[in-house]
C-alpha cells in the first residue's frame, strides 16, 4: 500500500501549530481519523509530518467540528447555526461559542453559479479586516475547488492526489495548495465546511444529526 503519512509517529517541534513562511505550502489531506471508530481528517505536510487533524465520533450529535493541531490543541470550530432558515455555518477561535471569525452560507442553485460557498468575516472581528471575505468555486466531491479572496485572486487550491506506482488514491486523499496570503489553518477550515456541505451523508459525513 503507498505510504500516505511518512512521519505520522513523529510530531513537528511546534506542536502542529501553522509557521508562516511566506511560501506556497502544499498539505496532503486524509479523509481519515487516527482514532479509532471516528470520522475526519488528518493532514501532512510535504516532509510527511502530522500538521492537522479532526476526530469526531459518530455519537457527535452536537452540530460543530473541531479542527486541531498535530497535539490535540483546538484551534478552528466550524458549527452550524441553529433554527437558521438558510443553511449558514460559523467558524470560532478554538472552542469558542461566542464572537465568531468567519460566516458562511451554502450556495443552494450551483446551476446559476459557480461559488459553491462564500466565507466572510464576521462585522464584529476586526483582526482579520472588515468585509474581507473568499469565494469557493468548483466542485468539492470532485476534489477540485479553488478558494479565491475579494478580489478574485487564487489564495489555496483543493486538488486531486496524483496516482504514485499506479495507485490511484481516489477522493479520499488529496492536496490542499496554500498561498501565503491566507493561513492554512483557515484553508482547511474552509475544507471541513466543504465537507460538511457538500460531503456524503455516509462514512466522509462528520457531523451525525
Amino acid at each position: 500500500m503507498t505510504k500516505v503519512h511518512p512521519n505520522s509517529g513523529d510530531l513537528p517541534e511546534n506542536g502542529g501549530r501553522e509557521v508562516i513562511t511566506g511560501t506556497t505550502t502544499t498539505l496532503t489531506v486524509w479523509h481519515k481519523s487516527l482514532l479509532f471508530n471516528c470520522n475526519g481528517f488528518t493532514v501532512y505536510d510535504d516532509k510527511g509530518n502530522l500538521v492537522f487533524r479532526v476526530d469526531n465520533y459518530s455519537s457527535t450529535t452536537s452540530g460543530e467540528v473541531v479542527l486541531m493541531d498535530a497535539a490535540g490543541k483546538p484551534l478552528l470550530t466550524v458549527r452550524r447555526k441553529k433554527l437558521s432558515l438558510k443553511d449558514q455555518w460559523l467558524i470560532y477561535n478554538g472552542e469558542e461559542m461566542r464572537n465568531p471569525r468567519f460566516t458562511a452560507r451554502k450556495h443552494m442553485n450551483i446551476l446559476q453559479s459557480k461559488s459553491l460557498t462564500q466565507v466572510s468575516t464576521c462585522q464584529k472581528n476586526s483582526s482579520v479586516g472588515s468585509g474581507c471575505c473568499y469565494n469557493i468555486e468548483g466542485s468539492y466531491t470532485q476534489r477540485s475547488c479553488m478558494i479565491y479572496d475579494e478580489r478574485h485572486n487564487p489564495v489555496a487550491e483543493i486538488k486531486r492526489k496524483e496516482d504514485v506506482g499506479g495507485v490511484a488514491f481516489g477522493s479520499e486523499v488529496f492536496r490542499l495548495v496554500v498561498q501565503p496570503e491566507i493561513e492554512s489553518t483557515l484553508a482547511m477550515a474552509i475544507v471541513v465546511l466543504l465537507d460538511q456541505m457538500f460531503g456524503s451523508k455516509g462514512a466522509l459525513s462528520l457531523i451525525r444529526s
